[in-house]
């Protein structure tokens, strides 16, 4: 029996998710009903949508004082939207907080792929939903809490 066979009788949705030419893989998703694309990073702590999509997101923006790190040096402001509700695939969450930050960077070094993300789906997400990625075959599974 394969992975997506004993997944799925466990409970767990498969989501299709695109392979970029740099390894970046994207993820289709809604959020606050609101469908757009999203790099899957297992090393965001969070859930983040660009600052210049929150009102097509419809989000809430509450100010904060931390700032978003990553991989580079750079500290970037963030703001904080909380109580929304993501789906991706038929995998639901009806509470869920996203930072809100400066994505642009992102999105002109995808310009090459003629990629524009609105966002990242984190390790909360993952977490949540008890997330396996199946790297070969392009998937990713979450499964639905309760």
């Amino acid at each position: 029996m394969n992975l997506k066979k004993i997944l799925i009788k466990k409970g767990y949705q498969a989501i299709e998710l695109i392979t970029l030419p740099s390894g970046h893989h994207l993820v289709i998703a809604e959020l606050n009903k609101k469908k757009g694309t999203f790099i899957l990073d297992t090393g965001a702590s969070n859930t983040c949508v660009d600052s210049a999509k929150s009102k097509k997101f419809k989000l809430k923006l509450k100010d904060t004082d931390h700032k978003a790190t990553g991989a580079g040096t750079m500290e970037i402001d963030m703001q904080m939207a909380h109580k929304n509700k993501m789906k991706i695939g038929r995998w639901k969450i009806k509470k869920i907080d996203v930072a809100v930050m400066d994505l642009s960077h992102i999105n002109q070094a995808l310009s090459i792929f003629d990629i524009k993300i609105d966002g990242i789906i984190g390790a909360d997400i993952l977490q949540n939903g008890k997330g396996v990625i199946q790297y070969d075959k392009e998937l990713l599974f979450l499964k639905q809490k309760k």
